[in-house]
């Protein structure tokens, strides 16, 4: 799991739910190089990464929120978010943001549960 790059925790539990902090391309303390789908796959890397720690995973998710820095990306974000979650369907919202922290061009919040 990555270092936060703020003050909060990476993933918090509060009864049967897991709360995920939101989670953008970053490895090795800088966002991916690649583009979009390069920084959108790291994402999900990291989403894994975190919902394991707290012996979840992607199949545990029961919503999720998606930022988006350019509403331009939302078919290959679609695209690839089905690609991670499969048959799975958690609800999800997914909104425009004028800018993420770090430089992102996405981000990824969900709610799990346990």
């Amino acid at each position: 799991m990555s270092k936060p790059v703020g003050p909060y925790t990476p993933i918090v539990r509060g009864g049967d739910l897991l709360f995920t902090a939101g989670q953008v391309g970053i490895s090795d303390g800088a966002i991916v190089e690649g583009g979009f789908e390069a920084e959108l796959r790291q994402v999900f890397v990291n989403l894994r990464s975190v919902l394991s720690s707290a012996n979840a995973s992607l199949a545990d998710v029961v919503k999720t929120t998606v930022f988006l820095v350019d509403m331009d990306d939302y078919a290959t974000m679609n695209g690839i978010y089905m690609e991670e979650f499969g048959d799975h369907r958690p609800a999800r919202s997914a909104v425009a943001v004028a800018k993420l922290p770090l430089g992102a061009q996405v981000e990824i919040e969900a709610i799990a549960t346990v």
